[in-house]
């Protein structure tokens, strides 16, 4: 089945990521994490061909929203993870607070995870943002981060960013990676 499609360049994962990114912005902020198989467009298809009015048949990927993950240690839920064979990749849309480089040096290096998480969501020049990262079994992976309310000056009008870079999340597109793992 993985041997259907060949997506394995680098613009067709990042337009997934953009197109997850898209589906879970129309709902808004203030979502728990959710989590996308990626599965060939025409095995879809033939599997549920009452499906045909709702996707693009000119897509090699069709990404399919997961149940909830549970709550809790984002890493141990993926650790939990496999994907069976006709999955040809996976993506995660999470909510995450995005600091300066110069709040590095006031956060605490206790090591204490929540109480970094709550310094870090109390920080005043905190940004909260959407990250999207998505990769292929065998291929590469990429990442979109919409930035929540970006301005640049005071009186305007507040506008979400959108930054794309294949490696905004390195250790999280190795979590996915291992997810697809045999």
């Amino acid at each position: 089945m993985a041997s259907e499609v060949n997506p394995a360049t680098g613009p067709a994962i990042a337009a997934l990521a953009r197109e997850v990114e898209e589906f879970v912005a129309a709902a808004g902020w203030d979502q728990a994490p959710q989590l996308f198989a990626l599965v060939p467009t025409a095995s879809l298809l033939r599997e549920q061909p009452e499906l045909a009015g709702q996707l693009d048949p000119s897509s090699a990927l069709t990404p399919v929203a997961q149940e909830p993950l549970p709550e809790g240690d984002l890493a141990e839920a993926l650790g939990r993870i496999a994907w069976p064979e006709a999955v040809i990749g996976c993506a995660l849309a999470q909510e995450i607070i995005v600091l300066p480089p110069s709040a590095e040096s006031e956060l605490s290096e206790s090591g204490d995870a929540e109480r970094l998480r709550q310094a870090a969501a109390d920080h005043p020049e905190r940004t909260e943002a959407r990250l999207v990262a998505a990769v292929l079994r065998d291929g590469p992976g990429a990442c979109v981060m919409r930035l929540r309310g970006y301005t640049k000056a005071e009186d305007a009008e507040p506008v979400d960013e959108v930054v794309e870079h294949p490696d905004l999340a390195p250790n999280l597109l190795d979590a996915l990676r291992a997810t697809l793992a045999p």
